[in-house]
């Protein structure tokens, strides 16, 4: 029988990488990139080939062998496993790269920061008060060529080859004999009379102050060098001086040294420090220190480094969230890292998170997860999207809480491209038309209408010739204006979704009743509209030949240039319409309190007025059918509005500084529809396309909504809409047609609003804003 010995370094499991060591190690010792064999995840390898008559480095090589195993310090190089044969030695660490082929490289990519230097410092610093004071071991070769960063730009302090004990077991230090190495020892070694008093840390404080010289002003030349501190930070330069005198007693212990250092103003006294500080001790902090540590964090991340982003706060962003209940406070900051993620790693490791936060009953974890979805959407797939979180968004669209049935909606501008067809066009319009026509929120109600306007290009053709018409129709009968402006708005943004009959019959004979409705800015958009509209007609009057044309997108499954217009949109979805409920309310403070802009810290709560509920026209099963409103029937003014019941937590904030930044919705949207549309000319001989272009430049859905940029007051003289006497008897010395028909009244008070000179009880003249537009209401 044959026994065949095994060769122990085939059947290590970890093997070395096909390529020449990495440099920059003077020692006896050559570092390998590496790979676990099972799980191929990198690692460094540390190999020293024994060679003959070299007995005196290999015993060297042995000691730091055991001193790997032995040693266990988050600042010092971690051990992983080792390989010890008669030919030669295997340590395997963490994967790293040597410090001076690391500064190197981050020269060439344009420069250190001083943030990621002094928190290298400080853990190398940290690594030999360790040493000294806690096992009484002196390293002894404290260099740049000792210290190694890993992935995520932690310095680590290696190269235990020379070390001993302070308390003389074991005899002296050993001898280094590379003179690259023996430049960095302290002038008192030279001393061999044994007079001069030293600290048991003298020698390495010395070569510690070595260190900080080569990596501010690069390679050592010689040892005078370093009475000139170059390009040392000045508040670094008076404790770099402390390390380099020439009297070792006065040299300071590394603990003091990072105490002074850590003092206010100090080199290491800075946000990066602190926050890596913290994240050391995370496990033990107090819940309400983590909630505070994280709402802070999101501000300070531009400011460091990627990979310490990447490897070192993601991975503390996930176990805060998993199992540290650390709610909603960590998504801004796990989004923000987020960025710096490959696709594949984002969907391995934040995707998985998001899912399961979508499951979340708390109120703060899920409008701060609608309000931030264009950050991961893109990552999301169909399955995805269907089975894991559409059925979880829904929930709030039934939400007693405001700001989360608006978040819900905007939401679906992003979430509809992913829709399958039982989604979008059954479950999603069923909770449309509820909102649209029961929400008592005339906000809520106008972003459900312009939502609509944009994902029409996503519904099938069916939903579209069922839904559009009758939606956009309901909108303008709606009693707050701006709702009454999305229906136009909507009508105009889904045009090619019509066929000529609808536009005939169904859409123009709607928007004709709009031309004498109390609100300006309602009819200013109605008569571009109807010119619009009838421009199309009139080009296919002309020409038949191009109906076909015309109507191609009516009957298709979908419309990729409306999508794509649609896409263009979705800013509108988590920013500009995040203030739209504020300025609309602002200047409708009759109808609904404003919604939040979208929080980035929590702030305290912050009251909101006491609303007037406002008016909806009912629906019959959630369907979309268009219904006339009750005439006679007058709703209990008494209505209790929920909005001030809420917790709204700290979901309230920013939204005064948002709002200072922008114009009313009274004084700058008005004014500037009417001179977009006093400045149109409509011309006949334009083509349907370039009429549709036009109302894109001049009032598009877009800009329907944004307000000026400045605050500046309207000029002497001008007179806003709601300042005309829509009801008095007074003359109006503009000769405005429209001056003397009465404001869209609440349900309440219909019953007593009549033409101005005839009896409100006698009913012949009588306005009933619900009557079938077409025809005057007859006298009884």
């Amino acid at each position: 029988m044959w026994f065949f010995a095994r060769d122990p370094v085939r059947d290590f499991p970890f093997e070395l990488i096909p390529e020449p060591p990495e440099g920059g190690l003077p020692g006896p010792w050559a570092l390998h990139r590496g790979r676990k064999k099972a799980t191929g995840s990198p690692v460094s390898i540390f190999v020293y080939d024994v060679k003959p008559g070299a007995e005196e480095q290999t015993q060297v090589a042995k000691a730091a062998f055991k001193r790997f195993k032995t040693l266990r310090h988050p600042n010092i190089l971690a051990y992983i496993d080792g390989l010890e044969t008669e030919k030669c030695l295997h340590v395997v660490t963490e994967a790293v790269t040597p410090l001076g082929i690391y500064l190197k490289a981050r020269v060439e990519a344009g420069g250190l920061k001083e943030l990621e230097i002094s928190w290298g410092l400080h853990q190398i610093v940290k690594a030999l008060s360790f040493l000294v004071n806690d096992c009484s071991l002196i390293h002894n070769n404290v260099c740049m060529a000792a210290v190694f960063v890993d992935r995520a730009g932690e310095w680590k302090l290696g190269g235990l080859d020379y070390m001993y004990s302070a308390q003389g077991n074991g005899g002296g230090p050993p001898r280094k004999g590379i003179p690259e190495l023996e430049q960095y020892d302290p002038p008192e070694l030279a001393d061999s009379s044994g007079r001069v008093v030293r600290e048991k840390w003298s020698a390495d404080m010395w070569r510690l102050g070595c260190l900080i010289w080569e990596v501010f002003n690069g390679p050592l030349p010689r040892a005078a060098a370093l009475r000139n501190p170059g390009k040392i930070p000045k508040t670094l330069v008076p404790h770099y001086c402390e390390l380099v005198g020439a009297n070792p007693k006065v040299r300071p212990n590394p603990a003091r040294f990072l105490q002074n250092c850590r003092a206010p103003g100090g080199f290491m006294s800075n946000r990066f420090v602190e926050t890596n500080l913290f994240l050391e001790e995370i496990q033990i902090k107090e819940p309400a220190e983590k909630q505070k540590f994280f709402q802070e964090l999101s501000k300070s991340l531009d400011a460091f480094p990627e990979d310490f982003c990447r490897h070192k706060v993601l991975p503390q962003l996930l176990t805060a969230f998993e199992f540290g209940n650390a709610g909603a406070v960590v998504l801004t900051p796990l989004f923000k890292v987020g960025k710096f993620l490959s696709a594949e790693e984002y969907q391995q490791k934040i995707i998985p998170v998001v899912v399961k936060m979508f499951s979340s009953t708390d109120r703060a974890m899920r409008i701060r997860l609608l309000q931030q979805m264009e950050q991961f959407i893109q990552y999301l797939d169909e399955p995805t999207v269907n089975t894991q979180i559409f059925p979880h968004v829904v929930h709030g669209f039934l939400d007693t809480n405001p700001a989360i049935r608006e978040q819900t909606v905007k939401s679906m501008l992003l979430l509809a491209p992913k829709l399958n067809e039982a989604n979008l066009n059954v479950e999603l319009m069923k909770h449309f038309a509820r909102l649209q026509a029961k929400d008592e929120q005339g906000p809520i109600r106008c972003n459900t209408t312009v939502c609509l306007g944009k994902i029409g290009s996503y519904l099938s053709a069916s939903t579209r010739h069922r839904v559009l018409t009758s939606a956009f129709s309901r909108a303008t009968r709606d009693p707050f204006a701006p709702s009454r402006v999305a229906g136009v708005l909507g009508f105009a943004a889904t045009h090619n979704l019509y066929s000529m009959n609808d536009c005939a019959q169904k859409i123009l004979p709607v928007l004709c009743g709009l031309t004498v409705d109390p609100e300006k800015s309602v009819r200013d958009q109605a008569f571009k509209a109807i010119r619009s509209f009838l421009s199309k007609l009139e080009s296919v009057s002309e020409d038949p030949t191009q109906l076909e044309e015309v109507e191609k997108d009516v009957h298709a499954a979908s419309s990729p240039g409306m999508g794509g217009a649609a896409a263009s949109w979705a800013g509108w979805a988590v920013t500009g319409v995040s203030s739209l409920t504020s300025k609309l309310i602002r200047s409708h403070p009759t109808t609904a309190p404003t919604e939040t802009n979208i929080p980035q810290r929590p702030t305290p709560e912050v009251p909101a007025p006491a609303p007037t509920p406002v008016p909806a026209t009912p629906t019959t099963s959630g369907h979309w059918e268009t219904q006339e409103e009750d005439k006679d029937t007058a709703e209990d003014s008494s209505t209790a509005d929920r909005w001030d019941d809420e917790d709204w937590g700290s979901l309230e904030q920013e939204a005064e500084s948002v709002l200072a930044q922008q114009d009313d919705w009274s004084t700058g949207g008005q004014v500037s529809r009417a001179s977009q549309v006093s400045n149109s000319d409509h011309k006949s001989s334009k083509s349907p396309e370039s009429d549709w272009s036009s109302w894109e430049a001049e009032g598009s859905w877009e800009q329907g909504w944004q307000e000026p940029s400045s605050q500046e007051p309207p000029p002497d003289g001008t007179r806003l809409a709601s300042e005309y006497n829509w009801g008095g008897p007074e003359s109006s010395d503009k000769g405005d047609p429209f001056a003397t028909l009465s404001a869209r009244p609440s349900t309440q008070d219909r019953s007593r609003l009549s033409w101005p000179g005839r009896s409100a009880r006698s009913g012949g003249g009588r306005w009933r804003p619900n009557a079938p537009r077409g025809r005057w209401p007859r006298a009884p």
